[in-house]
């Protein structure tokens, strides 16, 4: 992992835990294989714990490390750093891609609440007006009482964010491809096709992968089906959704959107995202951060703890998903 990120996610309690699992040079934080240090670590390597910044584990890497069973990463996706060449050699791989998804979920079910309810729009107007208000006049029918939620992808998140919504008056979309009906009855929700979905729906939620099938999965066209005044809301990546398109959606006040993820990460200042009174952007921060990274890493750790008793891991990452999955 990178440095930067050790100093971050492994604190005192993290590092002596790990110290007592296994044989493990705490020191030693390679953001790459090509050290010295890094390379005769290899060696006698059986385990890579990994995060944010982790090095390619590649065929050359393998070589390198001929003892090595496994690996055990401190945060989600495992795409960025491990190879096909790590499949074919058999090891066994931990995530935490499922309590990563705990704070994604949490922001999507506060977002939703709060689009519905026209909270920053409301705030804007009494911030501004300072007056009592006929907020019923003004925004006939908000609230949250039996709107529709459409939620694109059961992924983790998905499945995490139709869970936690079950317990509020709503009715429950849900598009996924891999999906059966009698899944999405499970789930709570009922299984219809995206345009269906995005029609529909109050507010529409992005849970789906970044793959090359799912680029601009919300485009202009059914970007226009949206109902007018509905929220769209993007925690997945900024990739899924025709960012171009939305932004003139928005510009023209036709929809409402809450977007934590988008094309580039760092928007260009002059974006209007920064600044339309219909829109919360925020930086990348529905995942893992702060005082949420002790949960990933503690994860990790009972995972190797797993490992050291001979025990499955109990959140193994099977490598035929990861053509449709994050």
């Amino acid at each position: 992992m990178a440095p930067s990120v050790a100093a971050r996610i492994l604190d005192a309690d993290a590092r002596a835990r790990l110290s007592a699992l296994s044989e493990v040079d705490l020191g030693l934080i390679a953001a790459d294989f090509d050290t010295p240090k890094a390379r005769a670590a290899l060696a006698d390597a059986e385990v890579l714990f990994t995060c944010w910044g982790a090095a390619r584990v590649d065929e050359a890497v393998l070589t390198a490390a001929p003892r090595l069973r496994a690996v055990v990463h401190a945060a989600g996706s495992v795409k960025h750093h491990l190879t096909d060449a790590c499949w074919e050699r058999g090891l066994i791989v931990s995530s935490g891609a499922a309590v990563n998804a705990l704070p994604v979920a949490e922001y999507t079910v506060a977002s939703v609440l709060f689009a519905n309810k026209r909270v920053l729009q409301i705030r804007d107007a009494y911030r501004t007006e300072r007056r009592s208000i006929d907020w019923d006049a003004r925004y006939p029918g908000f609230g949250n009482y039996r709107r529709t939620i459409g939620i694109v992808g059961a992924s983790r998140i998905g499945r995490r964010v139709l869970e936690l919504l079950r317990a509020f008056d709503f009715e429950l979309l849900v598009h996924d491809p891999y999906l059966t009906t009698d899944q999405a009855t499970a789930l709570g929700a009922r299984r219809v096709d995206l345009d269906e979905l995005v029609r529909r729906s109050d507010v529409v939620s992005v849970h789906a992968p970044e793959l090359a099938s799912t680029r601009h999965l919300l485009d202009r066209r059914r970007l226009a089906l949206m109902p007018d005044g509905a929220t769209l809301i993007n925690t997945a990546r900024g990739s899924l959704v025709d960012q171009e398109a939305l932004t003139a959606e928005l510009a023209a006040g036709r929809l409402h959107a809450v977007i934590d993820v988008t094309e580039p990460d760092v928007l260009p200042a002059e974006s209007p995202l920064y600044e339309l009174p219909n829109v919360l952007l925020t930086p990348h921060i529905a995942g893992s951060l702060g005082g949420e990274l002790r949960r990933m890493v503690e994860h990790a750790l009972d995972e190797l703890e797993r490992y050291t008793r001979g025990v499955p891991f109990a959140y193994a990452v099977e490598p035929e998903t990861l053509t449709h999955s994050a």
